[in-house]
């Protein structure tokens, strides 16, 4: 047994989390040594009693080893732990990282510029448009929009992420071979082929109350920042953004209407200091220092020449809508021809691309 097959079993093993496996492995030295060793052995562990010690020296008794070997190999997932590069970094600093990641798809090195787009389950057309626009935005400019697969706002953020052609991140509450809700089967697939889906749930784990919150922390842990869409007093958005500021994370919040119900969480986090969000610039200005130049197109600073030839057919014509002077968005619109959606996608796009400045008022200026 090797130290991965090692720790997706210690995974399978009642009482054993994260924390105690830390602990575990500073006695032992390493997952194989732990399944070997006596109870009496464990017992001098740091935090495992009689249960853990129990459960981890009888642990052949209730962990099918084998057959989990043969579901990951037949279902064609990877599995990941702290010591793969591909194991997501921002995951690996949190107080208790996932032991194992299940993971259909790929993880890659441009999802460490990651941002949770999370909200209700019960949401309002409104919702769902803004993540979706949101989601878009920031998949368009790079950013992997991670979030947790379930109806409502989770669902229209994955989708607004494939619609921009950018990656995207399920995580599971469940087993990964478990589509939970049902009627997402088809939009985990599209996931599964153009970013990841990732659980630390073995196969056939099915959700309840308990692995949501564990989930949660998963969202709130890979990511740079949460951003809350729409979302009442009792969500469990509120919960995975409370993870998120208590992992030291930036946590954004889309106002609503001030009668709705749904936006009540959202504008309590703002009252509690969330950023207020109108659109990914208000994301991208917190994390932009943190963008290295390999994972954007270059900017005139670093090439000394405007990369026209790189830019989209909408990026081109609001471009040259723009002049050294200041240009309301409004008039950008009104030059290029396009929809205004469009247009500030584009214009989003050249800030990232450092060809274009955004003032105050929603005035544009180019750089160059």
């Amino acid at each position: 047994m090797d130290a991965k097959e090692a720790l997706i079993a210690l995974n399978m093993v009642s009482h054993v989390g994260p924390v105690r496996l830390r602990h575990l492995l500073e006695h032992f030295g390493d997952a194989p040594a732990i399944l070997g060793a006596p109870q009496s052995q464990l017992l001098r562990v740091q935090g495992i009693g009689a249960e853990c010690a129990e459960a981890i020296a009888n642990w052949q008794n209730t962990v099918d080893l084998a057959a989990e070997l043969r579901r990951i190999q037949d279902f064609g997932c990877a599995i990941l732990t702290q010591a793969d590069p591909q194991y997501p970094e921002l995951l690996r600093q949190i107080y208790d990282p996932p032991i194992v990641l299940y993971v259909k798809g790929q993880l890659t090195a441009k999802d460490k510029n990651a941002v949770a787009v999370v909200g209700s389950r019960r949401t309002t057309h409104y919702g769902q448009q803004e993540a979706r626009k949101l989601a878009y935005q920031l998949a368009y400019v790079g950013v992997t929009v991670v979030s947790g697969g379930a109806r409502g706002i989770d669902t229209a953020a994955h989708q607004g992420a494939l619609a921009a052609q950018g990656r995207t991140v399920v995580v599971l509450g469940t087993g990964v071979n478990i589509v939970f809700p049902p009627e997402n089967a088809e939009l985990f697939e599209r996931v599964a082929a153009q970013g990841a889906i990732i659980t630390q749930f073995p196969f056939n784990r099915a959700a309840d109350k308990q692995s949501f919150p564990i989930r949660n922390r998963i969202v709130a842990g890979m990511t740079l920042g949460t951003v809350v869409v729409e979302a009442n007093l009792s969500s469990g958005a509120l919960i995975t953004a409370g993870m998120a500021i208590d992992q030291g994370r930036q946590v954004f919040a889309v106002p609503g209407r001030i009668d709705s119900p749904q936006s009540k969480g959202c504008h309590d986090l703002i009252k509690k200091g969330a950023k207020l969000c109108e659109g990914a610039e208000d994301i991208l200005s917190e994390f932009e220092y943190l963008f290295p130049a390999s994972n954007r197109p270059p900017g005139p600073s670093e090439t000394g020449v405007l990369p026209a030839l790189t830019l989209s057919a909408n990026e081109q014509k609001a471009f040259d809508a723009l002049g050294q002077d200041e240009t309301s968005i409004d008039e950008v619109i009104r030059q290029s021809g396009l929809p205004a959606s469009a247009v500030s996608v584009a214009l989003l796009s050249l800030e990232m691309k450092r060809l274009v400045r955004q003032l105050p008022g929603k005035l544009f200026v180019r750089t160059a």
